[in-house]
């Protein structure tokens, strides 16, 4: 079995590391962008074009699905990526956990970046599945690209601005971009009010490694044995993990795994 997962950047190792523990027998294929990253700032048009590059540069190895491990691509690639690639190769997209956050019934707030914050995306998700529950649209200015360059100085600045504009009633933040994922602990001890019940958060990486599993109809399986291949993509060249992908947990399962090339 083999699972291929793109972003522009190491987002997509929250997925990754989901996918990993779900089954430790599958081979990855990890498609980045360095070259075209970040993609947030680019035109629908344009970051579809990047979007596709990295998707065919996965596909080019045979896996039978493939995770968008990114918010914002699945938002403005997702039909033409699986116009392209289905039904030979499923494509599973990533979008907030608005829906189990809401089922909570508590108010929430939605932590994403700040072209997604307030996009007409964003808000047809509240509608459709946040009716009646209140919710707060957080801006994250950089929190992404702090956690793209593991810069931490930065990672606290973005994580407290984004807290102070979280109110204080907030029972659950959705983590509305899979970069904020690999720092969710930093963010929980930032929103945490004290006194307050534990906050809860909501990614979506488990969520969408399971859904990969329905798709090429595969069961979990934690036990088995820890014998996949890692194959990493940067722009369509074969590479290394970034060394940024070192700082997080996530990043740090992989390099154990048989580098292919």
């Amino acid at each position: 079995m083999k699972i291929a997962l793109m972003d522009s950047g190491i987002g997509l190792l929250a997925a990754t590391a989901a996918v990993r523990r779900l089954r430790p027998d599958a081979d990855l294929v990890l498609s980045l962008d360095p070259d075209g990253m970040p993609w947030g700032p680019r035109t629908t048009e344009d970051l579809t074009g990047r979007a596709l590059g990295v998707a065919e540069a996965a596909a080019a190895h045979r896996p039978d699905a493939l995770i968008i491990g990114c918010n914002t691509a699945t938002v403005h690639a997702l039909p033409i990526l699986r116009a392209r690639l289905e039904p030979g190769i499923p494509v599973i997209g990533t979008v907030p956990a608005i829906k189990p956050a809401a089922a909570g019934g508590g108010p929430f707030a939605i932590w994403a970046t700040p072209a997604t914050t307030g996009s007409p995306y964003q808000r047809g998700l509240i509608k459709d599945f946040a009716g009646g529950v209140p919710v707060t649209e957080v801006p994250c200015w950089g929190l992404a690209e702090a956690v793209e360059h593991a810069d931490e100085a930065a990672i606290d600045a973005a994580v407290a601005a984004a807290a102070g504009l979280t109110p204080d009633d907030v029972t659950t933040v959705v983590l509305g971009c899979t970069h904020y994922e690999l720092v969710a602990e930093r963010i929980r001890a930032a929103v945490q009010r004290p006194g307050a019940p534990p906050l809860v958060l909501h990614g979506s990486a488990a969520a969408v490694a399971a859904q990969a599993l329905r798709r090429i109809g595969e069961p979990p399986a934690p036990d088995a044995p820890a014998e996949g291949t890692l194959t990493v993509l940067l722009s369509g060249r074969p590479g290394e993990l970034p060394g940024p992908a070192l700082n997080y947990a996530e990043g740090r399962i992989l390099p154990a795994v048989t580098l292919v090339r």
